[in-house]
């Protein structure tokens, strides 16, 4: 499958941001933003692997993530981008159960980011969102494991890839609202200091 001039531009961007933040890392290893930064191209760059990949990158990124948040624990737009990747995490996690735990773990941290930020539109929509994702996340798994019989080998195989498609497209808007707000953290740090009077 052949990437997008835009996917592309996203994967370059992307992967800088990851190379910036492991430079940056090693010169300061206490500071959130950079943390949270480096978190957030991992999930988003989680989004161009596939399968191990695809879920060893979210991990990553979460770790990065919950690093950022032993530094400062109140910081809203780390709660949120936690929350973001677990949930990303959560829908390709086949075991519902364990999904369940994982969505969650998601909702306690958006609530999190709520509090610190509550005229945050964006962390209320996905509080909200956070709430119907394991029925969505059901649904999936019930389109994708009960196939009738009777389906003819191309109809499932189609009806397989129409479900993995939506997975996938569900975690990309997903890894999209955290690449968004990894690039606004990014560019709040890099604002030129007011000139002198």
């Amino acid at each position: 499958m052949e990437m997008s001039q835009n996917d592309f531009d996203r994967l370059l961007f992307f992967e800088h941001t990851r190379k910036t933040a492991e430079s940056n890392y090693a010169k300061n290893p206490l500071d959130a933003d950079n943390l949270t930064r480096w978190g957030g191209a991992l999930i988003e760059l989680s989004q161009f692997q596939n399968g191990p990949d695809c879920m060893k990158m979210i991990s990553d990124g979460i770790l990065k993530l919950e690093e950022a948040l032993k530094v400062d624990p109140k910081k809203h737009d780390t709660l949120w981008c936690l929350g973001n990747a677990l949930t990303s995490q959560a829908f390709l996690t086949p075991d519902i159960d364990a999904a369940n735990v994982i969505f969650k773990q998601a909702a306690v941290l958006f609530q999190k980011a709520v509090d610190e930020d509550p005229g945050n539109d964006l962390y209320l929509k996905s509080l909200e969102v956070a709430a119907k994702a394991p029925e969505l996340h059901l649904e999936i798994q019930r389109q994708g494991f009960n196939q009738p019989t009777a389906a003819a080998p191309n109809a499932k195989g189609l009806k397989k890839k129409k479900e993995s498609d939506l997975k996938y497209d569900i975690l990309g808007w997903i890894v999209l609202a955290v690449g968004i707000v990894a690039w606004l953290g990014m560019a709040k740090s890099h604002v030129p200091p007011p000139p002198p009077r």
